[in-house]
């Protein structure tokens, strides 16, 4: 099924010619604050599933913005809602009502099944995930009067934001160096450990936050049952639920939000990348009864629900979460499982695991697949490291089943 794909590649230019892509790389080690390890491709246009860099070659694309451009790169109806709002109104302070925003709220609140639920927008996932927090602090000592109520549990592997609140949250050393001293008030379990859990639950805990699948963490899904499990816990303790949808939300396993395949209702959970196909957009989405925790003044964002954002998410959502899609991303993870497994059964000493569900999917090799990732660029494919071991695919959800081939025969070439 890998096999007859032809790989494309460019000549490359003369060392002693500069081309644009090494004039903007030079550009941007000078002006650029160096932290981020950027891939030496200049990227310069995007439609579907492919982008071309500077030079003019095609990649297949299949980290979408990891696992931001839900519906590709320039989909024409994101397009089109954006364009429309770009020429009526741009901004607005949030002291004032507008209809995108309130229309993406009610889309939001109306699927994610919690009672009353509510929606309080951001640009990020970080400021999604240090909303979570907020609220379940204040809800906590000013709602139900337990000021001893602060600590939030989370999981090691786990990744919730950059902020101080959001990476001490995440619970992943490498992430937390050089920043102390951290915020108090977090304890790290282990995915997966309920007992674990249960021995870190107690008077001082405020809540849990937990993602459903683990993405930086190197892709790894909650074990069946896990949610569920501790949903009850926290239904027994007093403690609340939170779950991190930053990268699983808005139909990417093929449900609206992906704590829906476990049969459990959060108490507030949050939403960003995908939500806006590519524009800065997050969300935090509570029930009616923590949303007391936040009234007037508590919280904001100035650009939180900005109207073109607004505008984007509302096109995209419609599209993203229609059943015909949900179906296809499930029908579509499922095909890329089988490539990907076939993959292993041919190189077994390579490829440790394969994980994931829908358009979110995870291949871990024996040892660092930094080599393996710039052979795959090398040969026109675009993916990214999740962990030292794990190359992650987040793509499109109207990628076809022959990109996914093409992909999935890119990489065998290139382990």
């Amino acid at each position: 099924m890998t096999e007859g794909i032809a790989l494309k590649t460019a000549a490359p230019a003369a060392p002693s010619v500069p081309t644009h892509t090494d004039e903007v790389i030079a550009l941007a080690r000078e002006v650029l604050l160096q932290n981020y390890k950027q891939q030496p491709i200049v990227l310069a246009r995007g439609e579907g599933s492919y982008v071309w860099d500077a030079e003019g070659r095609r990649y297949l694309d299949l980290i979408a913005g990891i696992a931001t451009c839900a519906l590709g790169h320039c989909h024409p109806g994101v397009i089109a809602a954006t364009k429309k709002q770009l020429d009526t109104l741009w901004h607005v302070s949030n002291v004032f009502y507008s209809e995108p925003q309130v229309q993406l709220a009610a889309r939001l609140t109306k699927a994610s099944g919690l009672p009353g639920a509510r929606a309080f927008f951001c640009n990020s996932g970080a400021e999604a995930n240090e909303a979570l927090i907020k609220l379940a602090r204040r809800y906590q000592h000013e709602v139900k009067g337990n000021k001893e109520r602060s600590e939030i549990i989370t999981f090691e592997g786990g990744f919730h934001g950059r902020t101080l609140a959001t990476v001490t949250a995440t619970a992943q050393p490498k992430y937390q160096a050089g920043f102390e001293p951290l915020p108090q008030g977090f304890k790290y379990a282990q995915l997966g450990d309920l007992e674990g859990v249960k021995k870190l639950v107690g008077p001082t805990t405020a809540a849990i936050l937990v993602e459903p699948i683990q993405g930086e963490g190197g892709v790894k899904p909650a074990p069946e049952g896990f949610l569920k499990a501790l949903r009850e816990l926290c239904d027994a303790t007093g403690v609340l639920l939170l779950i991190d949808e930053v990268q699983t939300g808005i139909g990417r396993t093929g449900k609206p939000f992906a704590f829906q395949h476990h049969g459990v209702t959060p108490d507030a959970f949050s939403l960003a990348k995908s939500l806006a196909n590519g524009l800065p957009m997050g969300a935090m989405i509570c029930s009616d009864e923590v949303g007391k925790a936040l009234p007037s003044g508590t919280h904001g964002s100035t650009f939180g629900g900005n109207l073109v954002a607004a505008a984007a998410a509302i096109a995209t959502w419609d599209i993203a979460t229609a059943p015909s899609t949900l179906q296809e991303n499930e029908a579509k993870g499922e095909y890329l499982r089988g490539l990907a497994l076939e993959l292993q059964k041919r190189h077994p000493e390579r490829i440790k695991e394969v994980r994931g569900r829908g358009m979110l999917f995870g291949i871990e090799l024996d040892q660092g697949a930094a080599d393996v990732l710039a052979r795959c660029r090398a040969n026109g494919l675009l993916a990214n490291l999740a962990g030292e071991k794990t190359i992650r695919f987040a793509p499109s959800y109207l990628v076809t089943r022959e990109q996914l081939a093409e992909g999935l025969a890119i990489f065998e070439r290139s382990l």
